[in-house]
């Protein structure tokens, strides 16, 4: 008799919670993390945070920043939606920025690239997402699927909830590598999957899976050390995500304390509709080490000048899904439009940071002959293309309104600089050069324009 995909559904719900059981006791820091990660403070919103919100919601939709059937605080936090190409090229950006910071710009962190999921049963979380072939189970006699279930801890893998797994991992031929000197760290970026909480899988018989991109930089240092160590990840990372803010008073620090006293960091931001935690800091002592590898001291003993000790683990993990939902939060300012018809209105424009803009340089023609501006158009976009910068092919596009609206549509898009060829730019060579950020339209000659832009992309990484 073959299972029906609900009967098989009830078994897999009740395998869950078997292994969850059996592995209630894995490391309490990692739950505590869990726990402070997906604990927000969200409050009441005032009218104005909430028209701020429902702006921001249709700003990332309308210029294909994030896509969903429904924008909202509670399913972006959650992981539940979709990235367009704008919001694609911004999460670029941004994790080129924290891979250079984190690891290419230090001697003493090495990059790792780990499995999604977890195939030992010491190694998963406490509440484990099963990764599963249903069609395999379907076509499973009730009675042997009902025995394969009896054991499902050793026979089943796990999506990982966080990656530090992966890092516990890799300590020991990494620290060998390294010829087991500390300090060093082990940094990774990648996918992670959690569960959905309860109230949003009603009528569903498995829990939806939500997921996010992390950051996780796993830090071994000597025991006495490790606490200076925190002290100065925390600085290191506060001050980094304040460097790409309009508003760095925007993040800020809070420390919480275990149920053993141990300290952890959050590193938030102040959303329009409260508080979310975009980075934790924590110090997990050895017993992280120890859980992972059992039985294994001498193993997992680096040098500390002469003596050998097993290091402590300070854990530093970021969630770049909701570093994004705060830069986007954090450059969305409304300013006062130019009047049209006597009649005043309000403007949204994306201040993004020049390193994290996904469009450095629009590309658009204005009057006059098509087939010319196009071919000169398309000449500058291959220059600053092979530059590396991004540009956006204005010029292609079929429908032409105002200038006013060419800019107005640009400006949400976050484009940094609007390159306008006209008539002028075939007679004398010169065109029009307009910033985001001081709305004031500069003559350039064209010879000159790729110089200038890709000056100022260079100079703006070191804002």
């Amino acid at each position: 008799m073959l299972l029906t995909l609900k009967n098989t559904g009830q078994l897999l719900v009740a395998a869950c919670s078997k292994v969850a059981r059996s592995l209630a006791k894995y490391h309490p820091r990692v739950n505590h993390h869990r726990h402070c990660v997906w604990c927000s403070k969200r409050g009441l919103t005032t009218g104005g945070t909430a028209q701020k919100q429902d702006i921001l919601f249709h700003l990332c939709q309308q210029r294909h920043f994030l896509s969903g059937e429904t924008l909202t605080c509670t399913s972006l936090v959650q992981g539940c939606h979709n990235l367009g190409p704008l919001g694609v090229e911004l999460k670029r950006n941004l994790v080129a920025q924290w891979w250079n910071s984190v690891v290419v710009y230090r001697e003493q962190v090495l990059g790792i690239d780990t499995l999604h999921h977890l195939s030992t049963p010491s190694s998963a979380p406490e509440k484990p997402l099963l990764a599963i072939c249903t069609q395999h189970l379907k076509e499973l006699p009730r009675d042997q699927l009902v025995k394969w279930l009896e054991d499902p801890a050793g026979k089943l893998e796990f999506l990982r909830h966080e990656l530090l797994y992966g890092a516990l991992l890799e300590y020991v031929p990494s620290m060998e590598l390294l010829n087991k000197k500390m300090p060093f760290g082990l940094a990774e970026i990648g996918k992670c999957f959690h569960s959905i909480p309860e109230e949003r899988n009603k009528g569903t018989i498995l829990p939806r899976i939500g997921e996010r991109t992390v950051a996780s930089l796993v830090w071994f240092s000597s025991p006495k050390s490790s606490g200076q160590w925190q002290d100065y990840w925390l600085r290191q990372r506060l001050q980094w995500w304040q460097k790409f803010a309009q508003s760095p008073s925007g993040f800020s620090c809070n420390d919480i304390q275990d149920g053993q006293g141990r300290k952890s960091s959050l590193i938030q931001y102040e959303f329009p509709w409260g508080r979310e935690t975009i980075e934790t800091l924590c110090n997990m002592d050895d017993s992280a080490l120890f859980q992972m590898h059992p039985g294994c001291t001498t193993k997992l003993q680096a040098r500390d000048g002469r003596k050998s000790v097993v290091p402590h683990v300070v854990w530093v993990s970021g969630d770049l899904d909701r570093g994004i939902l705060a830069y986007l939060s954090d450059a969305l300012q409304q300013t006062e439009a130019p009047a049209v018809r006597g009649q005043y209105h309000q403007r949204e424009v994306l201040k993004l940071h020049p390193t994290l803009a996904p469009i450095k340089v629009a590309v658009d023609m204005g009057k006059g002959p098509t087939g010319e501006l196009r071919l000169v158009c398309q000449g500058l976009s291959s220059e600053l293309r092979e530059q590396g910068v991004y540009v956006w092919p204005g010029y292609q596009e079929t429908l032409h309104g105002s200038l006013e609206q060419l800019y107005t549509k640009y400006d949400k898009m976050g484009v940094l600089f609007t390159v306008l060829v006209s008539e002028s730019t075939l007679e004398n060579g010169l065109l029009q050069v307009r910033s985001r950020d001081t709305t004031l339209k500069e003559t350039i000659h064209v010879s000159k324009v790729k110089d200038f832009l890709v000056r100022y992309i260079a100079a703006a990484g070191n804002l």
